[in-house]
């Protein structure tokens, strides 16, 4: 039965022996004749799915056909990222994700159902098959979790451009077990235990490096990057303006990720006493000069990221606190600071995040924590303010 103009139509095909309700339509862009098909086994319910055509069509969501398949246009997405400037670490992480989701990113032959598969074919049940194989392979959930949210952007890419109707990704969530926390807060007694460890260790570099971290919320890469020329002793303050990082193998330097996260960061009076006594052992055999081009942290050239892990991971066994992560002390920084009533606004800036909404996403269980707290009597408020209370 055929419709008025762009109404489509629906009727029988014995060669199937399905009904078939079809829409045809002229892509404005290109002048092509464009048409979707979908099969049922009653005419009623052809019926339903023309109209569910007509309507993604109004919609806009209705894409055209395409023979591209999902390894194709990961292919040409990693090439858009490189392009528009994504920093080596995250395109390196960027590449890491989609390669566990789709192997034959790295390997043509790999076997690959999701990556060969056409991208508008994709549906949630096969993202989340690729998930329980990746899951399968031994990696963590939090692991597998960054391969979702990578697949997920790669089809909001794809949504955006036309290609599909829907993003078959959203539908898919994982959930992290108990012992899969995005990050450890040390407790105070860790934290000094952890310093008490690395005063006795044989590294006083590291163990500054680590002091750092842990008094100011600074990244890894954004500490190792740091010159002499970098701290301003007169004002108590660092400056971050670039990250030191590992990329195939190779260190690199890369910008901040955000333009809040090239910021001016106050530091602590006890870590810049210790950096003002470090900086005059050195003046003992440099000149000012010489010790303005120098880094912090290795000399002419940056300590390698991974021998602060090395590092850290050692001192915390000898501590007895197990494991312990190099974000955790980040993380660390920002919950002892949340937790002394640092306002989140400013916390949110010292950690270089691009709003405070992000810092509150991350430690929303602390401040409710802290809220749950304020709870004074009347009369306690009332004193606080220099009036008498009431009778």
């Amino acid at each position: 039965m055929a419709r008025g103009k762009g109404g489509g139509s629906t009727y029988y095909d014995a060669t199937k022996s399905k009904w078939v309700a079809e829409l045809k339509w002229v892509d404005p862009a290109t002048g092509k004749l464009l048409k979707a098909k979908r099969y049922a086994n009653s005419r009623r319910e052809a019926e339903k799915l023309l109209a569910e055509l007509v309507d993604q069509k109004s919609k806009g969501l209705l894409a055209e056909p395409s023979k591209q398949s999902t390894r194709e246009f990961a292919l040409e997405y990693l090439k858009r990222l490189e392009r528009e400037g994504l920093r080596p670490n995250s395109l390196r992480l960027a590449k890491e994700e989609l390669m566990r989701a789709m192997p034959s990113l790295k390997d043509p032959f790999a076997h690959d159902p999701l990556g060969r598969m056409r991208l508008q074919e994709v549906r949630p049940a096969h993202i989340r098959g690729v998930l329980d194989r990746v899951m399968e392979q031994g990696y963590s959930a939090r692991t597998v979790g960054k391969v979702l949210m990578r697949l997920k952007a790669l089809f909001r890419e794809a949504l955006r451009l036309e290609l599909v109707a829907r993003n078959p990704a959203e539908a898919v969530s994982l959930r992290l077990s108990q012992g899969e926390k995005a990050a450890r807060a040390l407790e105070p007694h860790e934290v000094a235990r952890l310093l008490e460890e690395a005063e006795r260790s044989k590294s006083p570099d590291m163990a500054l490096l680590l002091r750092l971290m842990l008094a100011t919320g600074l990244r890894r890469g954004e500490a190792l990057a740091l010159q002499w020329r970098d701290i301003d002793f007169t004002r108590g303050e660092l400056t971050v303006w670039r990250s030191w990082t590992k990329v195939e193998g190779k260190g690199t330097f890369s910008a901040p990720k955000t333009r809040h996260a090239r910021r001016k960061v106050p530091l602590p009076r006890g870590l810049l006493l210790r950096l003002q006594e470090r900086r005059q052992k050195l003046l003992e055999r440099l000149t000012p000069e010489e010790l303005w081009e120098l880094f912090l942290f290795g000399g002419g050239k940056p300590y390698d990221p991974d021998a602060f892990n090395h590092y850290l991971r050692r001192l915390a066994e000898k501590a007895g606190l197990g494991r312990v992560r190099v974000h955790d002390l980040r993380h660390t920084w920002a919950s002892l600071a949340l937790s002394r009533g640092i306002p989140l606004e400013v916390v949110s800036e010292r950690l270089g995040h691009a709003n405070p909404n992000i810092t509150l996403g991350i430690y929303r269980h602390l401040l409710e924590e802290e809220r749950r707290g304020y709870v004074i009597d009347l009369e306690d408020l009332l004193k606080s303010s220099g009036n008498r209370p009431l009778a």
